[in-house]
Order: C-alpha cells, then structure tokens, then sequence
C-alpha cells in the first residue's frame, strides 16, 4: 500500500501521517524531510540559495526516487501542482487530499514564524489571509485531482484509516 497526503501546508499531512503510518502498517516518509537530507540545508535555504524552479525540481526528483511500497507519504503543499507529480503519485499508489478549510488553515499558520516557510516570509496577518485564499484557489485544481479527500480536522483517525482500506478493495 502506498498512500501519498497532499493538501496545503498546515493541513497536517505530517501529523496525519505519522499517527496513520501505524495503523495501516506503513512506513512513514516526509518528502520535504529526506530532500533537506539530500540538499543538507533547510527548504528555506534551497529556496534561498537556489530559487523556487529548482526547488521544484529537486522535490519531483526526490518524490519519484522514493521506494514508495508500503509508506505514508507525506509531500509538499505544492508536490502536486508541478511537473506531473499528481499524475505520476495518482499511477503510482492512493492520494489523500486533506481538505482543511481556509479558516483552519489560516488559524494554523498565524501561529508558525513565518520568516522559516519562505512563501510566508514578510506576510502580515492580511497578506497571509489574502495568501492562503489566492494560492489555494490555485492548487485547488491539482489537489481535487486527488482519489480521496477529507478533513482531518473533523474525520477520526480510524475513519481515515477505513476509507482508504474501502479505497483499497
């Protein structure tokens, strides 16, 4: 079984995963973990010292040397929205989409310090607001491309657990 949790960030794709890899009898991978592993820096200072493209490229690059069987995979909130990694994770095992509202989100990332996630970097609490809505609104599209979706926030962990086994079958 490989499932892959895509979704914004903050959505929890990996809380979810870490308490999901154990009950479905898993192995649990961060994408963005093992590429700051690679690069031997933070998302932050890839982005930094070699801008977003290829970040971007190195993220789909480390997405597809994964030995996926299975894991719980949990990717970046924009894995899905660049090269064909949708298609290629769609082909390759279940995606999850967690579907955290903008609300939920927002509440999340107010609280995180913003200078660590580059996209957040110099936001007020209204440019973070008017951030999560415009560049949700355009991931939504990649995202809904997902086999399942839920919200986390709303959907017990077993029930979670249970829908991507019924996936399964």
């Amino acid at each position: 079984m490989t499932v892959f949790l895509i979704g914004f960030m903050g959505a929890g794709k990996t809380t979810l995963g870490k308490k999901l890899a154990p009950k479905l009898q898993c192995t649990f991978v961060d994408v963005d973990h093992l590429l700051e592993q690679r690069e031997g820096m933070a998302i932050k200072n890839i982005i930094t010292t070699h801008g977003e493209p290829y970040f971007r490229q190195k993220e789909s690059e480390t997405l597809r040397s994964l030995e996926i069987e299975n894991k719980i995979i949990s990717t970046g909130g924009g894995t899905p929205c660049f090269y064909d990694n949708m298609a290629w994770m769609n082909a390759h095992g279940i995606t999850l989409f967690l579907n955290v509202s903008e609300k939920a989100i927002y509440s999340r990332l107010k609280t995180v310090d913003r200078e660590q996630r580059p996209l957040l970097r110099g936001l007020d609490d209204e440019g973070l607001r008017l951030f999560i809505h415009d560049k949700l609104r355009e991931r939504r599209p990649f995202y809904e491309q997902a086999q399942l979706s839920l919200d986390p926030i709303s959907a017990p962990l077993n029930d979670v657990a249970d829908k991507i086994r019924n996936y399964i079958r």
